[in-house]
């Protein structure tokens, strides 16, 4: 624990974050179960390689820590005092120095269907594009359904979200098929 001199009360406690909206719900729910706890507590909000390359597959890029790299480093500096991440976007073998603190209970697991037009996967027209950004959702998904197109699709929650959008709408005013459906989890 981050004490002050005195020993009477904590000091503020500095949470990194990103920026998305999941990531500061994350870093709000740390804070408040902190706060719960008597702690003074404060995000700060932290931009990382992951956020600025959005135009290229994860896959493709092969930055390890690309979700981290800039949050360590603030704690490395002192900066911040704690990161709060999903677990999914931490490196398989973490940086001497740094550990996992605390692990919250998880919540709901599952993967989220996202269309316009179809309640599932399943009702999707045969050949229909899906985007996801996850290669075993890739994988998963060719396995139950190898017709689909599969297209990697980058970005945090909102920004894959407002894609479908806008592909909405492209396929609207082309008269093309169906607007895709994209994987998502949280």
């Amino acid at each position: 624990m981050n004490d002050s001199h005195n020993g009477s009360h904590p000091t503020k406690l500095r949470i990194g974050s990103r920026g998305s909206q999941l990531a500061l719900w994350q870093a709000n729910h740390i804070s408040a179960l902190l706060r719960a706890r008597g702690h003074d507590v404060e995000i700060e909000i932290i931009h990382t390689t992951g956020d600025k390359i959005t135009d290229v597959a994860l896959a493709m890029v092969g930055t390890k820590g690309m979700f981290t790299k800039e949050i360590e480093e603030a704690l490395a500096a002192g900066r911040v005092d704690l990161a709060v991440h999903s677990l999914k976007d931490l490196p398989t073998e973490l940086p001497p120095g740094f550990e996992i603190a605390a692990i919250t209970k998880r919540e709901d697991p599952r993967d989220a269907f996202c269309s316009r037009h179809y309640s599932s996967f399943q009702e999707l027209p045969h050949g229909a594009r899906v985007g996801t950004s996850s290669l075993r959702r890739q994988a998963q998904l060719k396995a139950v359904r190898p017709d689909l197109d599969i297209h990697p699709l980058r970005g945090n929650v909102d920004t894959r979200l407002r894609k479908l959008d806008r592909e909405r709408s492209a396929s609207r005013s082309a008269k093309a098929t169906p607007p895709p459906a994209i994987i998502l989890n949280f």
